[in-house]
């Protein structure tokens, strides 16, 4: 802005116009702005973060496709992205997006097995979970969001093979994208044909996994080949809501020998040497409190 050189007021023929710019207004229906910074601090994940992970404020989420659908969650690819696309400052990254369903689905029925020991800190939830209604399934889902939220970002921090939690919005939890950078995701153990030495060492990572979320003092407590990625030779635990406390829950024990014996069977029927019981009793002396 420029005075006039007389008056000394503002020049009529030099206007600053300042508008801001919507950025909804140029997105288009698979678009949102980046979540990151929209929730609270202890919504995002544990430091220190990954240097993939894309944290611009300015950044976009495009939603590009579903990677799984299942009856409390659907699981969908996102890119993100910041900075000026086709130029050599875009930043991207690809998250997994899982979202919790908020309707009454089979497995919300059999949750209560792994959710013994878990507290509900209001009584008006508490209620609306035994009554089931339609607000007591919305805590459900965020319960279960909450759960695996909670489950990721402690076992991320004992180096338990798992996808880095990236954020948790209500019940979406976006966390990494375990696949190849076109977006191929990791196939599950059950879909991979290997030969005995991979097939022995992917059984040596599946015990470790069990061993090291025992010394946690947890079981998955819904362990198998279907909930382990494979990706590069390298197994990646996913599914973690359910994971339960040995000693707080009564169907803990219970629950980690199911574990054990369903890997060791899988593995076992492909020819590798592998103990269920041994494993399960391995776990127990492992286990902090036990």
């Amino acid at each position: 802005m420029h005075s006039h050189p007389r008056t000394g007021d503002i020049d009529p023929f030099f206007v600053f116009d300042y508008r801001p710019l919507d950025a909804a207004e140029h997105l288009t229906a698979d678009q949102r702005p980046t979540t990151y910074w929209d929730v609270v601090a202890g919504n995002r994940g544990p430091a220190p973060v990954p240097t993939w992970v894309v944290q611009d404020a300015g950044a976009l989420d495009t939603e590009l496709g579903v990677l799984k659908t299942g009856k409390e969650a659907d699981v969908f690819l996102l890119e993100r992205a910041a900075g000026i696309p086709g130029h050599n400052t875009e930043a991207t990254c690809l998250l997994a997006a899982k979202r919790f369903r908020d309707t009454h689905h089979r497995t919300f029925h059999r949750s209560t097995v792994y959710a013994e020991g878990r507290g509900v800190r209001r009584s008006r939830d508490q209620r609306a979970l035994a009554k089931g209604t339609a607000y007591g399934r919305r805590v459900a889902a965020g319960r279960w969001a909450y759960a695996e939220w909670e489950a990721l970002r402690t076992t991320w921090a004992h180096g338990v093979p798992v996808p880095y939690p990236v954020s948790l919005d209500g019940t979406e939890l976006l966390m990494e994208f375990i696949g190849d950078p076109d977006g191929l995701a990791a196939p599950r153990l059950a879909q991979v044909q290997a030969d005995p030495p991979l097939m022995a060492h992917l059984w040596e990572q599946t015990r470790r996994v069990v061993l090291q979320l025992a010394e946690l003092g947890w079981a998955h407590g819904d362990l198998s080949a279907y909930n382990l990625l494979v990706h590069q030779e390298t197994l990646v635990v996913i599914d973690l809501p359910q994971v339960v406390d040995v000693v707080a829950n009564p169907q803990g024990p219970a629950l980690l020998h199911r574990d054990c014996s369903t890997v060791a069977r899988w593995f076992g029927q492909r020819g590798v040497e592998a103990d269920a019981e041994e494993l399960f009793a391995e776990a127990t002396r492992g286990h902090p409190r036990g």
